[in-house]
C-alpha cells in the first residue's frame, strides 16, 4: 500500500528528461516567429487573469464553506450583489477588449502576405535591399524550391542568408500540403492551381527542420526537408556549388517525371531551372499540350467561349484509356483559334451598327 502511494513521486523524475525537448516553436531564430510567439505568450498571460483568480476562488470557496465550518455564513436566500457583478463581468470584459485589440494588430502586422517592416526588433529592412524570392512546389512526397532570380533549384533542400528578407510563393502539384519551418514562421498552405505568400527573415545561422503540416497522403510522414540559415558569404559560396554541381536541367519534362508520387526522395539540385517552370505550375500546364488556367480565366473575362467552344474539347488520354464502360471520358480544352482580324470587324459593326451590338450585348 505505501509503495502505491509513493509511485506518482517517483515518476517525478522522468518528468526531468522533458527538460532535453526543444520546443522551437517558443524558442525560435526568426523575427516572424519570435513574435508569433510573443503573440502566444501574451495572450495565455492574458487568459491565465481570469483563470488562475478562477481556480484559486474555486478551492477558497470549496474550503470555506465546507459542512463541517459552521462558522461560514448561511444564507439560502441571497441573490444579488452588484459589487460581485460589477467584479465578476469588468475583468473579463477588459480581457476581451485587450486581447480584440492584440489580435487585430497582429492580424495586419503578421500578415503572411505582407513584406515584412524589419529583420529585428531593432532593425528596419535597409532601404533598397531586395527580398530573396523562393517558388515553392509541394510535390508528392518531396519539396521544390526554385530560385528565380538565380536560376536555380534544388529538391528538400532550402537556403537562405541571415537578416535577408524572403518571399516565398508557394503552390503545389497535387493535393493541398501546408508549408512549416518553425524556427522561421508560421505555416501556410499550398494548394493546386492557387497561389499563397509568406513573408519571413531568419537572424541566426544554422540548419532547422522544414516539414508538411497537413496530411497528404501515403509519403507524409517523410515530407521533410532542412532548411540552412547561412551568412551572405557561405549562402554565395552554395549557389555557386549547386550551379557547378552537375544536377542538370530542370525543364518541363524533368519536372513532370519529378512530380510522379514517391518517398523518402534525397535532396537533389538542378543548376539551370526553365524560366516560366513555376508559372506553368501554377496554372497547370507544364503538359504544353492543355491550356493553362491564366489564359481559361482570360476568355472567361471576355465572355466564354460559347456553344460552338464546348464542342472544341479532347479527352484527356488516361481517362481514354480508363472509360471502357461507355461513360462520357473527362474533356480538357486543347486551344483556341483566333480569327484573323476578327476585332476589328467587330469595332466596325458596333459604329456603323448599333443595333448589332445590342443584341451582342443581350
Amino acid at each position: 500500500m505505501h509503495l502505491r502511494r509513493s509511485r506518482p513521486i517517483l515518476l517525478l523524475p522522468v518528468f526531468g528528461l522533458l527538460a532535453g525537448c526543444n520546443m522551437v516553436t517558443m524558442h525560435p531564430s526568426g523575427d516572424v516567429a519570435v513574435q508569433q510567439r510573443d503573440l502566444i505568450i501574451a495572450s495565455t498571460l492574458l487568459m491565465l487573469l481570469i483563470i488562475v483568480p478562477v481556480m484559486l476562488l474555486i478551492a477558497l470557496f470549496a474550503w470555506r464553506y465546507r459542512q463541517s465550518n459552521t462558522a461560514a455564513t448561511y444564507d439560502p436566500e441571497w441573490h444579488h450583489s452588484t459589487q460581485l457583478e460589477v467584479a465578476i463581468w469588468s475583468a473579463p470584459l477588459a480581457i476581451i477588449v485587450a486581447l480584440g485589440a492584440l489580435t487585430w494588430i497582429s492580424t495586419h502586422v503578421l500578415d503572411p502576405y505582407r513584406p515584412i517592416a524589419r529583420i529585428s526588433p531593432t532593425q528596419a529592412v535597409p532601404q533598397g535591399i531586395k527580398p530573396l524570392t523562393v517558388e515553392v512546389v509541394a510535390l508528392d512526397w518531396k519539396w521544390l524550391f526554385i530560385y528565380p532570380d538565380l536560376g536555380i533549384a534544388t529538391v528538400n533542400e532550402l537556403a537562405a542568408p541571415v537578416d535577408t528578407p524572403i518571399a516565398f510563393k508557394i503552390t503545389a502539384s497535387s493535393v493541398m500540403n501546408s508549408f512549416y519551418i518553425p524556427a522561421l514562421a508560421g505555416q501556410i498552405y499550398a494548394m493546386p492551381a492557387m497561389e499563397t505568400k509568406l513573408h519571413a527573415v531568419i537572424n541566426k545561422p544554422g540548419e532547422y527542420e522544414g516539414f508538411s503540416a497537413n496530411y497528404s497522403g501515403e509519403g507524409f510522414s517523410d515530407m521533410h526537408f532542412k532548411f540552412h540559415g547561412m551568412s551572405n558569404a557561405d549562402f554565395q559560396r552554395w549557389v555557386q556549388t549547386v550551379k557547378a554541381g552537375g544536377g542538370g536541367a530542370l525543364n518541363r519534362a524533368d519536372y513532370l517525371r519529378l512530380a510522379m508520387p514517391s518517398e523518402r526522395d534525397p535532396v537533389h539540385r538542378y543548376a539551370v531551372v526553365a524560366p516560366d517552370l513555376y508559372e506553368a505550375i501554377l496554372n497547370e500546364c507544364v503538359d504544353s499540350s492543355k491550356m493553362c488556367m491564366s489564359d481559361m480565366m482570360r476568355i472567361d473575362a471576355h465572355g466564354g467561349l460559347g456553344l460552338p467552344g464546348g464542342r472544341n474539347l479532347v479527352a484527356t488520354d488516361y481517362e481514354s484509356l480508363r472509360r471502357r464502360d461507355g461513360r462520357r471520358a473527362r474533356t480538357y480544352v486543347a486551344s483556341i483559334c483566333e480569327i484573323p482580324g476578327a476585332a476589328d470587324l467587330k469595332s466596325r459593326l458596333a459604329q456603323t451598327r448599333p443595333q448589332t451590338r445590342l443584341l451582342n450585348d443581350r
